[in-house]
């Protein structure tokens, strides 16, 4: 089957063209991302009505372009699918009424689509993971521990309880006067950086948790900041380096206890991590996780870091996913600013009013 996938639920407004194969197996035919960067970064980070409004005048032309890379026409989908949320919900309900209209002149079945589904199910498209496996979620607004034990069966097994891991990097970026986005900027300053010159906490690493603390963190950055100021190209990579290492470093414990978690609930003996989102791009923390995955036996999986940043890809995938099981949704689905993965959150499937196509 052929899906058409619309993502538009932050500053990137994408659409791509996924086949999924009789066997369960996917390949990508376009994928096109259009960044609203240069539109954001005076503000140092995401505006929602620049963003939705970007979202307009861009989406019709990028779903064309899609379209036209993958050499195919409306005619030859078998569905289109839509980010619904969670995210700015300009910018949802920009991807999804445009997938509605197309649903509804074409005759295609709707999914509708949890964004956070997209980056759970992404590794199925670019590795063939099986179900069930462990999920680091790592994206701009959520970091997560996820058991992934089939379609739309998410069991939360630990969150952050104040900021997400993107979110901690962007605000020391900003600390430091780094560019925007923040993840490639603190990751390139660090480079140049001394992790061991400024000592700062590893909070939680004392509990028997698997949920995550960045707000004392990121305060210890800002003193560190303060006490070294004005802050010369040296500090600036010195304190950028110990963040990165000290978030590297929690991060592999975190995820070598969700790991012990996951095999005694599930049985599982050589478990898979998959780390999803962009936050996943960072060479520092995928060096640290191979360590924590191997020193367990788990094996690795991160996804291209182009299909572990927002694309449109992971949602036609989503989408392919869904409507192979016959789950589509009518014209009245929601857009949703706040949708979380957890299974008694994910919305009741199959009462859609499409069948899927063979």
């Amino acid at each position: 089957m052929l899906i058409l996938g619309i993502e538009t639920s932050c500053d990137e407004t994408a659409a791509a063209v996924v086949a999924r194969d009789a066997d369960g197996r996917g390949r990508i035919l376009s994928n096109v991302v259009h960044s609203q960067l240069e539109d954001h970064a005076p503000f140092g980070g995401v505006v929602p009505e620049i963003a939705a409004r970007a979202h307009v005048e861009a989406l019709d032309g990028i779903v064309a372009r899609s379209l036209a890379e993958a050499g195919i026409g409306f005619a030859d989908l078998d569905g289109v699918a839509a980010t619904a949320g969670p995210g700015l919900i300009g910018g949802v309900l920009v991807g999804l009424m445009s997938a509605k209209g197309i649903a509804l002149v074409h005759g295609l079945p709707l999914v509708a689509v949890n964004h956070l589904e997209g980056h759970a199910l992404t590794a199925r498209l670019t590795d063939g993971v099986e179900f069930p496996y462990l999920l680091l979620l790592v994206s701009g607004g959520h970091t997560q521990f996820v058991a992934v034990e089939g379609l739309g069966r998410y069991r939360r097994l630990g969150t952050t309880i104040d900021d997400a891991l993107g979110e901690a990097f962007d605000k020391t970026a900003k600390l430091l006067g780094l560019a925007y986005p923040g993840g490639p900027a603190v990751e390139r300053a660090a480079r140049a950086g001394d992790a061991n010159r400024f000592a700062l906490p590893r909070p939680l690493l004392g509990r028997d948790s698997l949920d995550f603390s960045l707000s004392g963190l990121k305060t210890a950055v800002r003193q560190a900041a303060q006490a070294a100021a004005p802050l010369t190209d040296r500090d600036v990579a010195d304190v950028a380096a110990a963040f990165q290492a000290t978030v590297a470093e929690i991060v592999a414990i975190k995820a070598r206890r969700a790991l012990a978690v996951f095999t005694k609930q599930t049985g599982v003996t050589a478990p898979v991590l998959v780390v999803a989102g962009g936050v996943a791009a960072n060479q520092a923390i995928g060096a640290s996780l191979r360590a924590a995955a191997a020193a367990v036996g788990a094996r690795l999986v991160v996804p291209p870091a182009g299909l572990c940043t927002d694309n449109g890809a992971m949602i036609a995938w989503a989408g392919a996913e869904r409507l192979a099981a016959g789950l589509v949704d009518g014209l009245d689905a929601p857009a949703r600013a706040r949708w979380p993965l957890d299974a008694d959150a994910v919305p009741k499937l199959g009462s859609g009013q499409h069948g899927a196509k063979a």
